[in-house]
């Protein structure tokens, strides 16, 4: 079992506190890690996936909780929403750090009946798919580096090909989709877990008949990477009432299929679009939504910038994850149309820009964004980043700095 960097979070989280949910996209490793932190506290692992247990759950949600020990793993809780109010009056009765580790495939704080849940009694860590540094059994220190005073100088890196990096990209992070080396079975994995989860998560999550329409729009959402999210176009592609689509939508962000990019404002400068930009949780499930079979076909579309992007701040987003700097993902976009792809912003407000190019080469005009951004954040500002298809380690003036794409991972 390859170790998940999220790990070591949620071992500190289990040491001063009651209740600890680790929520994410199904498939992405959650019962695999918390089935083994189990057997090492020797507690019990229940699983709301099992019928029988789910009908105890449900029907007797107080003398479940009770029965489970100093020490339970509760698997896939959203599908007991009831649950909450039981471990609720559990723990306030015993307030004894690290009694309940919870998973869940759905986001619960964005679930009605699961609102009254465990404030000050619970932390919510997300898991995401497989992070690149995870892949490469190392722990990324990459947000850390470029929030410090002086950027670090770079360790070399070994070249990457386009085709390389689009291998990457069109590969994800699912554990399942990385162990199958053959395409067909992979589009085949995809198929079947989009079913999964429209049929049986989103059901279950919602009271909107006829999910006809829902694969559509995931596409939809894919062919649009890293763009602005405009539900009107969407609306008219698709022929589907804007009502409709904001519910649609609202769904596939609480099943952490899509997870929007917010826009990032500040009082120094008015006139700042707020619409958050078009990222699917995974860009390897992304290219198979977009009909693009593989790297071959990705690293000669006209996608690749596009997925690239949505590549890097998933990839940040797992990174943050496992950081000492706690970081905030926004992108900026002026209505005069300056936009800087990423901007992370840590818990003092300071600023750091990052540009995504898919070409090894980057000139003064790739920086206007980032100088723009600059002086939005005033003295708020730290640096900026371009991350290209290259290898050079390259500085144009003191805060602006060209690395290749990698660093994310090698650093």
């Amino acid at each position: 079992m390859k170790q998940r960097n999220i790990r070591h979070a949620v071992d500190i989280a289990l040491a001063d506190t009651p209740v600890v949910l680790v929520n994410g996209a199904r498939q992405t490793g959650k019962t695999t890690m918390v089935q083994d932190i189990a057997r090492k506290q020797k507690g019990a692992f229940i699983s709301l996936d099992d019928h029988t247990t789910l009908d105890f759950a449900l029907n007797d949600p107080p003398g479940f909780i009770a029965g489970l020990g100093r020490f339970a793993v509760i698997d896939e809780v959203q599908n007991a929403p009831n649950l909450f109010r039981a471990i609720k009056a559990s723990v306030d009765k015993d307030r004894k750090p690290g009694r309940f580790l919870l998973t869940g495939s759905a986001n619960v704080l964005v679930l009605p009946k699961m609102a009254d849940s465990l404030a000050g009694r619970m932390e919510i860590i997300t898991m995401h798919p497989f992070a690149m540094d995870e892949l490469r059994g190392r722990r990324s220190s990459f947000i850390d580096k470029i929030f410090q005073a002086r950027l670090p100088k770079p360790t070399s890196t070994k070249p990457l090909s386009r085709a390389q990096l689009a291998a990457l990209v069109s590969s994800g992070g699912y554990p399942e989709v990385l162990g199958r080396k053959d395409r067909a079975r992979r589009s085949a994995w995809y198929r079947a877990y989009i079913t999964t989860i429209l049929q049986r998560d989103v059901r279950d999550i919602s009271n909107i008949s006829g999910l006809t329409e829902l694969p559509k729009v995931l596409s939809a959402l894919a062919e649009r990477s890293s763009g602005l999210l405009n539900l009107a176009d969407v609306s008219r592609t698709l022929h589907v009432p804007h009502s409709t689509l904001r519910r649609y939508t609202d769904l596939l962000e609480a099943t952490f299929l899509s997870t929007p990019l917010p826009a990032w404002r500040t009082h120094r400068i008015s006139r700042l679009m707020k619409t958050p930009k078009v990222h699917l949780e995974d860009t390897g499930f992304a290219c198979h939504l977009c009909g693009i079979d593989g790297p071959d076909q990705l690293h000669k579309s006209n996608r690749f910038g596009h997925l690239l992007e949505s590549f890097v701040v998933n990839e940040l987003r797992k990174i943050s994850g496992w950081s000492r700097t706690v970081v905030d993902l926004h992108h900026y976009r002026t209505e005069k149309n300056k936009e800087v792809d990423v901007v992370l912003e840590d818990s003092k407000g300071r600023v750091v820009g990052i540009e995504v190019k898919a070409s090894a080469a980057v000139n003064h005009h790739d920086l206007g964004g980032l100088h723009d951004l600059k002086e939005a954040a005033g003295e708020k500002w730290v640096r900026g980043i371009v991350l290209h298809n290259g290898t050079e380690a390259t500085t144009m003036g003191n805060d602006m700095h060209m690395l290749p794409v990698q660093s994310l991972w090698e650093w």
